[in-house]
C-alpha cells in the first residue's frame, strides 16, 4: 500500500538553487556544456523508471527474497528483478557518469547520486546491485591494469557484468588485518585464491550474464596485518582473450544469509577453490585500491538511508493526513468528521518534520559530495582537486553515519505515526524500518566511522580539513550577519561552530594523554559535526527562501519552515552530544569487565 514520487523539485532546488551546478561545471571540461534542462530531464526520467519499475518489486521483492540452489550454487533473484534490471541496462542508466572511454554517458557525478536516491527509495535490495557494481567500475578505473580496464570496463559501464567487494571473512568483519584467504602466483601471472567470504552483498544472482568480484586475499611472502593484504579480480566465468565468457571460475555460493531487511538483494557466503585471479594494483597494497571501492560504497549507503527516509516521509505524511484519531487539544479542526486527521497533533508533527529534516539536510549535504567528487575528477586547477578531495575526506564518514543514523530515527517515527498499523507488512512501513536498520552496520559500522572522522579526518592532521569547512562557516556568518532576517539561522550556526573548534582541541589534548579518549567521545563527535554541517546547509536553503518568499511559491514556504524547525527542534541535540563527550572515557571503562 505504499506510495513514492520522486522529490524531483527538491532535487533542483538543491542543484540549481543552492549549489549553482551548472555553474560549477562550466569550470569543469568534461561537463561544462551541460545546462539545467538536460540536468531535469534526466532526473524526470530517472524519477519514472524508479517508481514505475523497480518501487513495484520493493515489498514483494521483500516478501519473497533470494532463492539459493545448493547444488548448482546459483541464486535466483525475487521476481521481476531480473526484468527490470534489464530495462535498467537498455536505458542505459548504468552508465550515466562513467567514463566515455569505456562506453560511458559521461554525465556528473552529482546527477548520478540523484539518481541512487530515488532507486534506493524505490527499492533499496534491488539497487544494490548496480550500486556495487559502480564502486567496482571506479575501483578497477583508478588501479586496474590497462587490459583489465580493457576487459572489465565495458561491460560494468554497459550493465552487462555486475560487481561485488569480497572482503569479510567469517572470523574477521571491520578488522581486515586478520584476514586468511590466500593468493597462489601461477606461471602464467595470475592468481589461485582460496578462502571463504561472509555477508557479500549482491555475491551471486541471475540479473547478469558475469559477475566480477573484488577479492582481499594474501601473497605467500605477505607481512601480518593490513600492510600484508591484496586485491584480485575474480570473474564468476573467466574471460576470453576476445572478450567471450569461458570457463566457469571455482568462486562459489555456499550460503545466503537470513537478514532482518534487504531481502531482495543476495547478501552471499562465498567459497574460492583455488579461483583464477588477477592482480589489482601493487602486491601488499591491496587496501589501499579498495578504500576507491569501500569510500563509493560509503557514500551509496548514506544515499540509501537517505532513499528510505524520503519515502517514509512521503508514507507517513499521506496516512496522517487520512487517519483520524481523537480532536486537537485547542479543539476540532475538522468538525465535519468524528475526529481530526492526526496530523493535527503535535508531536505527530514532530515526528514527520524530524523525517522531512533529515530528508533536505541529507540531499543537501549528499549532493554537495557529489559535486566535490566531480571537482576532484574533473576540475582543471590541482589546488582545487585537492581541496574537493580533502573535503570529501572529511565527509565521508559524516554522509554515511549521520544519514544513516537519522534514517534509523526517522523511519522508526514514520511507523510511529501508524501506530499499530506501522508494524503490519502491507502497509509497507516496517520493511522501511528493517532496511534501514543495517546502513549503521555495514561499509564500516557507525562506530568506526565515528573513529575515522575524529582519529584520522581531524586529528591527525590538527584539523586542516575541519577548518576548511569551518572557513565556509565564517565566510557565510560574515556575509549574512548582518541581515536581520539571517539572525535565527547565522547565530546558532556560528555558536555551534565555535563550540566544535573548542570540542576538538580539547579531544585533541586528552587523546595525547590517553588515545582512548578518542574512542570515548568519538560517535559524539561525529553527530555534533554532523548537525554543523546540516545547520550550515539549512542556513544556506533558509537564504534562498527568504529571497523567494515574495515569489508565492510555497515550495519555499515550506523550506523555510523546515528549517525553522530544524534549528529550533533538533539543532539542540548538540548540546548533550558536547556534554557527553566531554565526560571523558572514564566511566566507560571503570567497571571490571568481570562485573559486566
Amino acid at each position: 500500500m505504499a506510495t513514492y514520487t520522486p522529490p524531483i523539485r527538491d532535487m533542483q532546488f538543491v542543484m540549481h538553487e543552492l549549489l549553482g551546478v551548472t555553474d560549477a561545471l562550466k569550470a569543469m571540461p568534461p561537463h561544462a556544456e551541460i545546462d539545467a534542462d538536460t540536468l531535469n530531464a534526466v532526473l524526470e526520467e530517472g524519477g519514472k523508471f524508479a517508481a514505475e519499475v523497480t518501487f513495484p518489486l520493493n515489498a514483494s521483492g521483500d516478501e519473497q527474497g533470494c532463492t539459493l540452489d545448493k547444488t548448482t550454487h546459483e541464486v535466483t533473484a525475487p521476481k521481476g528483478f531480473k526484468e527490470a534490471y534489464a530495462q535498467y541496462v537498455e536505458g542505459g542508466w548504468p552508465a550515466l557518469s562513467c567514463d566515455p572511454a569505456y562506453g560511458g554517458q559521461g554525465l556528473p557525478i552529482v546527477l548520478n547520486q540523484c539518481l541512487y536516491e530515488m532507486l534506493n527509495s524505490a527499492n533499496q535490495a534491488w539497487t544494490m546491485y548496480p550500486g556495487l557494481t559502480h564502486g567496482a567500475y571506479e575501483a578497477l578505473h583508478t588501479h586496474g591494469t590497462d587490459e583489465q580496464k580493457r576487459t572489465y570496463l565495458p561491460k560494468l559501464t554497459s550493465g552487462h557484468w555486475t560487481g561485488t567487494m569480497c572482503l569479510t571473512e567469517p572470523h574477521c568483519g571491520t578488522d581486515l588485518g586478520l584476514l586468511r584467504s590466500k593468493a597462489e602466483p601461477q606461471a602464467d601471472g595470475s592468481y589461485k585464491i582460496t578462502g571463504s567470504k561472509i555477508f557479500i552483498s549482491s555475491g551471486e544472482h541471475d540479473l547478469a550474464e558475469n559477475i566480477v568480484h573484488l577479492v582481499l586475499a594474501r601473497l605467500p611472502d605477505a607481512p601480518q596485518g593490513s600492510k600484508g593484504i591484496s586485491l584480485f579480480v575474480v570473474p564468476k566465468f573467466l574471460v576470453q582473450p576476445d572478450g567471450s565468457l569461458g570457463a566457469r571460475n571455482p568462486i562459489w555460493c555456499t550460503g545466503l544469509e537470513h537478514k532482518m531487511g534487504i531481502h531482495g538483494n543476495a547478501t552471499a557466503q562465498i567459497s574460492l577453490d583455488g579461483a583464477v585471479g588477477t592482480l589489482v594494483g601493487e602486491p601488499h597494497k591491496g587496501l589501499a585500491a579498495m578504500f576507491v571501492m569501500m569510500n563509493a560504497a560509503r557514500l551509496g549507503v548514506g544515499m540509501q538511508s537517505l532513499g528510505l527516509t524520503e519515502v517514509a516521509y512521503q508514507n507517513a505524511v499521506a496516512y496522517a493526513k487520512d487517519r483520524i484519531q481523537m480532536r486537537s487539544l485547542s479543539g476540532p479542526k475538522a468538525p465535519d468528521k468524528p475526529a481530526d486527521p492526526i496530523i493535527v497533533h503535535p508531536d505527530v508533527r514532530k515526528m514527520l518534520l524530524t523525517a522531512r529534516a533529515y530528508a533536505e539536510g541529507g540531499r543537501a549535504l549528499s549532493l554537495y559530495c557529489a559535486l566535490l567528487i566531480d571537482r576532484e575528477l574533473s576540475h582543471p586547477d590541482e589546488a582545487v582537486r585537492r581541496d574537493a578531495a580533502d573535503q570529501v575526506a572529511l565527509l565521508t564518514p559524516i554522509v554515511k553515519a549521520f544519514l544513516t543514523d537519522n534514517a534509523w530515527l526517522a523511519t522508526s517515527h514514520c511507523l510511529q505515526v501508524y501506530g499499530g498499523h506501522g508494524y503490519i507488512r502491507e502497509w509497507g512501513m516496517e520493511q522501511y524500518v528493517r532496511d534501514a536498520r543495517i546502513n549503521m552496520i555495514y561499509e564500516g559500522t557507525n562506530t568506526i566511522q565515528s573513529l575515522d572522522l575524529l582519529g584520522r579526518k581531524v586529528l591527525a592532521d590538527n584539523g586542516a580539513k575541519l577548518k576548511k569547512f569551518g572557513q565556509l562557516i565564517v565566510d557565510f556568518v560574515e556575509e549574512e550577519g548582518v541581515v536581520e532576517a539571517m539572525q535565527e539561522f547565522v547565530n546558532p550556526l556560528a555558536d555551534l561552530g565555535d563550540k566544535v573548534t573548542k570540542l576538538t582541541s580539547e579531544l585533541g589534548m586528552k587523546a595525547f594523554g590517553n588515545a582512548d579518549e578518542v574512542g570515548g567521545a568519538a560517535v559524539d563527535y561525529l553527530r555534533v559535526v554532523g548537525h554543523l554541517v546540516f545547520a550550515y546547509f539549512f542556513a544556506r536553503s533558509a537564504k534562498v527562501a527568504l529571497e523567494k518568499q515574495g515569489t508565492g511559491d510555497p515550495f519555499y514556504t515550506a523550506k523555510l519552515a523546515t528549517a525553522r524547525f530544524y534549528f529550533a527542534k533538533l539543532l539542540p541535540e548538540t548540546a548533550s552530544l558536547i556534554r557527553t563527550a566531554r565526560s571523558g572515557v572514564q566511566p566507560l571503562l571503570a567497571m571490571d569487565e568481570a562485573l559486566f
